[in-house]
């Protein structure tokens, strides 16, 4: 399939540079697959809309400040995005400018801590150590929320680029469907019968890094790991088991759901445990897992949208994008939210 099937005109006026000062006040874009027709709401209102029979599976990763910035010893600065620790002691980063580094370059951080650039792997990629600091530490100090680059303006609150939900560190991007969500309305659905699992997925370059190819067939997902527990594997398997609607909020949950995926006695179900994906969702794709999906506006040429095109059908998609854009909703990370049933 052309990758050009996933193309579309934004005025770059749509893109939501930052997010609202209440995270359920964003509107919310209700898309039912069957009779294919729209219904615009405010986000808060999806206590309503959930059944308590409804089972949601949210995304508990949390993003590392990861952005940070260093100069060399001829006074050159250096940005530096901690992306995974790749063995003990070395960090996979990407660095801008590429040129400016080289093997056993010594950069200073702030507070004069010293990085090492060991060397350079695929993807333009550097492994990098720090002297006498650990990374994680040094990130929470000194370091910048790795926001995408098409939001321009400065992010004030730290915490704004953090679901409520957040706990396991090791994202360099938020997953962001998930950030219309608070305390209140968790605990509302809850009190509804609304069933919450959840599972962690550190969003990685693969979730971000856009189709290039003529055709998304040739386009290879970038692994990214994620863990489920026993506990919700068991929870989310009795949903399923009693058939009740099982929602994805978020790309990502779809994707380690739907890799969690096991066929058992003409049944499917996910297994528990941690493990790598790079499943690549396409139209066509038979989902094991999910009936609804929760998600926001996303990029042209981006696998999220591809994703979202197969689990909602393309055409579908494609007009409840240009409603969204006549309708003059906020678009991308800061921006609304779209939920198919």
């Amino acid at each position: 399939m052309k990758a050009s099937c996933f193309d579309y005109f934004l005025p770059r006026d749509y893109i939501a540079q930052h997010p609202l000062e209440k995270r359920d006040e964003s509107r919310l874009l209700i898309v039912d697959r069957k009779r294919g027709v729209f219904k615009e709401t405010l986000f808060k209102d999806i206590v309503n809309i959930l059944l308590p029979s409804d089972c949601i599976v949210l995304n508990n990763t949390k993003v590392l400040p990861a952005r940070i910035f260093g100069r060399k010893e001829t006074g050159a600065r250096i940005e530096f995005l901690f992306i995974k620790e790749y063995d003990e002691g070395l960090w996979e980063v990407l660095v801008k400018p590429q040129k400016r580094l080289r093997e056993n370059t010594v950069v200073s951080l702030p507070n004069n801590i010293k990085l090492k650039a060991v060397r350079k792997i695929v993807g333009g990629r550097w492994l990098v150590k720090l002297f006498s600091s650990s990374v994680k530490s040094v990130l929470k100090l000194y370091g910048e929320m790795p926001t995408p680059p098409y939001i321009k303006e400065e992010l004030k609150d730290k915490e704004r680029y953090q679901t409520v939900y957040a706990k396991k560190e090791g994202a360099i991007a938020a997953p962001t469907a998930g950030l219309h969500f608070t305390r209140k309305i968790i605990s509302m659905l809850k009190k509804k019968g609304v069933t919450v699992a959840y599972l962690t997925l550190h969003v990685g370059l693969g979730t971000f890094r856009p189709i290039k190819a003529n055709d998304i067939e040739d386009h290879k997902m970038e692994e990214e790991e994620f863990s489920i527990s026993r506990k919700y594997a068991t929870i989310i398997n009795k949903a399923k088991k009693e058939r009740r609607r099982i929602i994805a909020v978020g790309t990502t949950v779809t994707r380690a759901l739907e890799s969690a995926a096991k066929i058992i006695d003409r049944g499917c179900y996910i297994k528990a445990g941690k493990r790598k994906t790079g499943l690549f969702i396409q139209p066509g794709y038979n989902f094991k897992i999910i009936g609804g999906l929760l998600t926001n506006f996303h990029l042209p040429l981006s696998t999220n949208l591809v994703l979202v095109s197969a689990f909602g059908g393309i055409e579908l998609v494609k007009k409840a994008y240009a409603y969204a854009i006549k309708k003059k909703f906020r678009f991308y990370s800061f921006g609304d939210a779209m939920l198919i049933l």
